[in-house]
């Protein structure tokens, strides 16, 4: 599995991240076919249709981010990132300390893109 670094050197895969992909819309997205046109998004159409983004599973002590690629038959962890000490209790807070698979909050997103592209970063904005 990879880390941080890993991903920070592999430009192709960090440049196809969905920032806006949630664990929950995934499910909806993928397992459900994206037969909900309610949603906005995109319906998918074969296997070959996949999404790569972040979560935070709060399940394990520490809280980790995992990098997904989703698709219709499957969920590969391909990163799993450690937070800052700082990050991770701020995130905690906003979670109420509860366990579960989250989607990254802006603290966590800002974090990330700083880490993957570059000090003072917003890539959405690039």
């Amino acid at each position: 599995m990879m880390g941080l670094e890993e991903m920070r050197n592999n430009s192709e895969l960090i440049s196809v991240i969905d920032w806006d992909m949630t664990p929950e819309e995934a499910v909806t997205l993928y397992l459900e076919w994206g037969n909900n046109p309610a949603n906005g998004r995109r319906r998918i159409r074969s296997k070959n249709d996949v999404s790569y983004y972040f979560v935070v599973n709060t399940w394990e002590h520490p809280a980790k981010i995992y990098f997904i690629r989703r698709n219709s038959e499957e969920a590969v962890e391909l990163a799993t990132i450690d937070m800052p000490e700082e990050l991770r209790n701020r995130f905690l807070e906003s979670v109420s300390h509860l366990k579960g698979v989250y989607a990254v909050n802006e603290d966590v997103k800002a974090w990330l893109e700083e880490e993957l592209y570059g000090p003072g970063t917003n890539y959405k904005a690039a």
